[in-house]
């Protein structure tokens, strides 16, 4: 998805979990045999390839290059493209349209771009299922990283899109969708790497925070945030990401 530089090698080395909580996700779209499912974001394909295992045709799409040459060489029988959901175009309806932690990449601003492309992409009884972050997601985690740049002069925005229901259920249903099923909850997030593991998970998704910062003062900046946040994300073995996910279902 935009807004990130990719190591797909990395993504899949160390953030496992970004998959592997998605299988919820796919247990809750329920794919059949012969269903058509668009895989929005689908990074190096290992969900796309869940789907594909009950039997659905499904296409996988997400704007980074890199993620999708991965998959492809992943699962060479399975379709990859790369492409920008805001401006995907179907070449014939899906009957569902899926998508795990993708959307909150991209700007608050573009999200009826992309919400049009589902409801243009979706059959007459199709069903668009989605989790991605939502209001409140890693807060700790980002305060920590803005304080700490601000402090040293740098004036930065988290690059995330974190929506809460009451905000994004209208939007959805401004669409001509209807929504079945909303949830906000908490996902206490373990991350890998032991002492490492907030500063990996920085180092793979945040970018944007230091966009215009020297490698030595990054170094610095990391430091702190970790200092600020030890006492309650960090449990002597394990960083623990205060991970906030908004879940729904809306269909036609």
């Amino acid at each position: 998805m935009p807004g990130n530089d990719w190591d797909p090698d990395d993504y899949d080395d160390r953030h496992g979990f970004v998959h592997e909580h998605g299988q919820s996700v796919v247990d809750l779209l329920d794919p059949q045999p012969g269903e058509r499912v668009l895989d929005v974001g689908c990074g190096t394909g290992h969900l796309t390839a869940e789907i594909a295992d009950s039997g659905a045709e499904v296409v996988g799409i997400d704007a980074s290059a890199e993620m999708v040459a991965q998959a492809r060489d992943a699962y060479p029988d399975l379709t990859f493209e790369q492409a920008d959901v805001r401006s995907y175009t179907a070449d014939r309806p899906f009957d569902a349209v899926f998508s795990n932690a993708a959307l909150h990449w991209i700007p608050g601003d573009d999200h009826d771009a992309v919400l049009s492309t589902v409801a243009d992409a979706l059959s007459e009884t199709g069903r668009f299922v989605a989790e991605f972050g939502g209001a409140g997601n890693v807060a700790a985690i980002t305060d920590a990283l803005v304080a700490e740049l601000d402090a040293r002069g740098y004036e930065v925005d988290h690059p995330w899109y974190f929506p809460s229901i009451g905000e994004y259920a209208p939007r959805v249903e401004s669409h001509g969708l209807e929504l079945r099923f909303s949830r906000l909850f908490d996902r206490p997030t373990p991350l890998d790497g032991g002492e490492d593991g907030l500063r990996n998970w920085i180092g793979m998704f945040g970018d944007k925070f230091f966009a215009d910062v020297e490698d030595d003062e990054r170094n610095a900046v990391l430091s702190a945030v970790e200092d600020r946040l030890r006492p309650t994300l960090f449990d002597g073995d394990t960083w623990v990401a205060d991970y906030r996910r908004l879940r729904f279902v809306a269909g036609r």
